[in-house]
């Protein structure tokens, strides 16, 4: 065999070995992004639920979720059911909500608790607002302030609000974030928007 032939052959052994190498490491770092991402959605619907996962490990959380939180339907839209241990019905509802911020689109959980007007929790999964102003609606101190607020008042949303800063009042309001208004308006909006979405099912559930 000539020697340039030999060349040939070694470089096409060595392109299709690496092509195959790369294409293997490829599927297998895309199955773990997609098991992270199922992950982070998991451990979100948990924290809405109004569970601090601040010290939970990755097992905790996983077992966690699949003791207590179970996914049905509303119609056609997705909601998510917490259970506690030993209960045989559901104690608290999530459903996801999502809209406008500024500079993007706004995904999370809302919980309500079981007299299915009040938050128990809400949480944000993904979002690309401004670090330090909008992206604060992923911090602990932002998102407290939605427990025990009403988001129904016999069966009908409320106006929820996302105050300025300082000046949330009343039992349907939170304060916003200085200096991303846009982002609070954002939140506010996504906020009334799945909460009426919502409203039938949780109507048929009371029995009004």
């Amino acid at each position: 065999m000539r020697e340039d032939t030999r060349t040939i052959l070694f470089a096409a052994v060595i392109c299709v070995s690496c092509s195959l190498l790369l294409s293997g490491t490829a599927a297998g770092l895309k199955k773990m992004q997609d098991a992270n991402k199922a992950f982070d959605v998991k451990r979100n619907i948990v924290k809405a639920f109004g569970i601090s996962i601040g010290e939970m490990t990755r097992p905790v959380i996983e077992d966690t979720f699949e003791a207590h939180i179970a996914k049905d339907t509303a119609g056609d839209l997705p909601i998510y059911t917490w259970t506690d241990e030993g209960a045989d019905s559901p104690s608290k509802y999530a459903f996801p909500v999502s809209g406008k911020g500024l500079w993007s689109t706004l995904y999370g959980y809302l919980a309500l608790n079981a007299d299915l007007e009040t938050i128990a929790g809400i949480s944000f999964y993904k979002h690309g607002e401004t670090p330090g102003l909008g992206a604060e609606i992923e911090k602990d101190w932002f998102l407290s302030q939605f427990t025990g607020k009403r988001l129904y008042a016999d069966g009908v949303p409320t106006d929820f609000k996302v105050s300025k800063p300082g000046y949330a009042e009343g039992d349907s309001a939170v304060d916003g974030i200085s200096g991303a208004t846009l982002t609070g308006n954002g939140v506010e909006d996504l906020v009334r928007k799945d909460a009426a979405l919502y409203a039938t099912y949780f109507n048929n559930i009371k029995g009004n």
